[in-house]
């Protein structure tokens, strides 16, 4: 089939992209947010086809995958009046936490019946008001990075985009405490300037961007994955981490209860506990290889790529008869 999807969340796509069929993306001159294209910073498969408004006018689709509000009206313009869940099948993915009046967040795709709405975790379809609109829950996939880990580095990683800027949602104002504990590592986008925005010294605060293919190498050399985060859905990356056999020390919130079994890592929801098990894991570096394995194990099992293609697979098929 012809799916045709926006290149919004990179990591999650580049699942997505791993199946059978042919992926259309939107590309626009100046690449910006609605017309992307291809990734850059990961490796997708060349069954993913740019294509510009024009093209899309006049291009076979038999899917349209809908991750933002606006989409709906953008496709049926760009392909040429067919609307989304009336021309052509149509599923939305929602990605995030609702954002204000929790429990009561009124999802935009609440009370429609064209159209199913996909949602990458139980958390995210329990707090979204999801109205009368059918609604399917598909656990994100993780294309395997391998056991990497070595952990020969005495510091904590954490992934997170905009840090300064996101604050409490992602835990920004626990790294100062949780440093203490273990000297961090931070990567992810405009981390610049984390460190004196904290007020801690660049040795207890490292930052750094960088592409997929080199993240994952430089994660698994620090001790454990960090995970201060409040409210955000699933991050990827800490399942990429567990993935790579990285112990985890994480807030007991959103999905992370679900994600985070037992005997591979800690989960609290007080950040001087998180400290504890930072500092023991710095201490005790053959438990966090051994808790790290067993991260592994869990995440391969739940959260592998092929689970979630067949997943989706099902879901194509049904949204499609």
């Amino acid at each position: 089939m012809n799916i045709l999807l926006w290149h919004v969340h990179g990591s999650w796509t580049t699942a997505f992209v791993q199946g059978p069929h042919t992926y259309l993306v939107p590309v626009t001159p100046d690449r910006g947010a609605d017309g992307r294209g291809r990734a850059e910073t990961f490796t997708w498969p060349s069954s993913v086809r740019e294509l510009s408004p024009a093209e899309l006018a006049e291009a076979p689709v038999d899917l349209v995958v809908l991750q933002r509000p606006h989409e709906e009206e953008l496709a049926a313009r760009w392909l040429g009046g067919r609307r989304p869940g009336r021309d052509v099948p149509a599923v939305y993915v929602e990605h995030n936490t609702p954002r204000g009046g929790v429990p009561d967040t009124r999802h935009p795709m609440a009370d429609r019946t064209d159209l199913t709405l996909v949602h990458v975790t139980h958390f995210n379809r329990l707090f979204w008001d999801n109205g009368a609109t059918r609604t399917a829950v598909i656990e994100h996939g993780i294309v395997d990075p391998g056991h990497l880990y070595t952990g020969r580095l005495p510091r904590a990683a954490v992934v997170v985009n905009e840090p300064v800027r996101r604050r409490r949602f992602v835990g920004t104002d626990l790294l100062p405490q949780l440093a203490e504990a273990a000297p961090l590592d931070v990567f992810g986008m405009r981390t610049e300037g984390l460190a004196g925005h904290l007020g801690l010294t660049a040795e207890r605060c490292r930052t750094a961007d960088l592409p997929q293919r080199h993240l994952h190498a430089a994660l698994a050399e620090r001790r454990l994955y960090l995970h201060p985060v409040r409210w955000t859905s699933l991050g990827l990356s800490l399942l990429e981490a567990m993935h790579l056999g990285m112990p985890v020390v994480a807030l007991a919130t959103t999905e992370a209860v679900e994600a985070v079994p037992a005997g591979t890592g800690t989960l609290s929801t007080r950040p001087e506990v998180l400290a504890e098990a930072a500092r023991r894991y710095l201490a005790e570096p053959e438990a966090a290889a051994e808790d790290g394995a067993r991260a592994r194990q869990a995440a391969l099992e739940r959260y592998g790529v092929k689970r979630f293609l067949d997943d989706w697979e099902h879901l194509i098929a049904e949204v499609r008869s």
